[in-house]
């Protein structure tokens, strides 16, 4: 199973577990695409991968809800490199409230990011993966799209809808022989969630160690964080399966944080 010259869009994929994905498939050879918010740092990513090869990199400017720029961004890498054989929908942010503070808004904007974001990226790549007779779409769920966790109404929330999403899509794919899955990582050190850390002491009152110690690594095995590569390595096992065997299922990467 590899990737070599498999066209690769993933979102997000500036930095965090995006750009280790993205390290990850280029050193199988992909030809990946950096789509994400910030057009300057996608183009810095898809310059450090291109360097390290042996795959390549081109970055795109891509606000997931805005769906003119996701199609003109899909239409971009298909006039480029001729089609789209993986998507990695991984965009996304956190947000923490008690659910009686939780701000509308910022409770539309969660999902949207998560769940619009996902649902547009995959409708723009669908029609060039069932013209290729091949697909992978990958959504970035988490231990949350099983668990549920005080003050992340939203998260759990999104993190549950992307397994539906995905099961519909791997449903109506498979006769165009298009895979899809869910990666469920655990509590990964980026700076998504160095930023929960703190939020979380103020709301839950507790000190920060103990929201590391109890909160984020209290239910794993061995009180250690899921790394970036961990996560990786499971996106390639998806993106480069060959058949339609895993196809609609999710897998935790969470060091025992919570077992199917």
């Amino acid at each position: 199973m590899n990737l070599k010259n498999k066209v690769c869009i993933i979102t997000g994929g500036a930095s965090g577990i995006g750009y280790g994905i993205a390290k990850r498939f280029v050193a199988d050879g992909a030809r990946v695409v950096i789509a994400d918010l910030k057009l300057d740092a996608a183009q810095k990513a898809a310059d450090e991968l291109s360097a390290k090869g042996p795959g390549k990199a081109m970055a795109v400017e891509m606000n997931v809800i805005d769906e003119a720029q996701v199609n003109t961004g899909v239409e971009k890498v298909v006039k480029e490199w001729g089609g789209v054989d993986v998507l990695v929908s991984n965009a996304g942010i956190q947000i923490v409230h008690p659910m009686q503070d939780f701000p509308f808004n910022q409770w539309k904007k969660l999902l949207a990011i998560h769940l619009d974001g996902a649902f547009l990226t995959t409708k723009a790549c669908l029609p060039h993966m069932y013209k290729a007779g091949t697909g992978s779409v990958i959504f970035m769920g988490s231990v949350h799209s099983k668990e549920a966790s005080p003050l992340k109404s939203a998260y759990v929330t999104a993190k549950h809808g992307l397994l539906g999403l995905a099961r519909v899509i791997s449903k109506e794919g498979a006769e165009h022989g298009v895979r899809a899955n869910v990666i469920c990582p655990g509590f990964v050190k980026t700076p998504l969630v160095e930023k929960q850390i703190p939020e979380q002491a103020h709301d839950l009152g507790i000190p920060e160690e103990e929201v590391v110690n109890r909160v984020m690594l209290g239910n794993t095995v061995d009180q250690k964080f899921t790394t970036i590569e961990d996560v990786a390595e499971v996106a390639h096992l998806f993106a480069a399966f060959p058949t339609n065997a895993l196809t609609g299922q999710s897998l935790v990467v969470s060091h025992g944080w919570y077992m199917n």
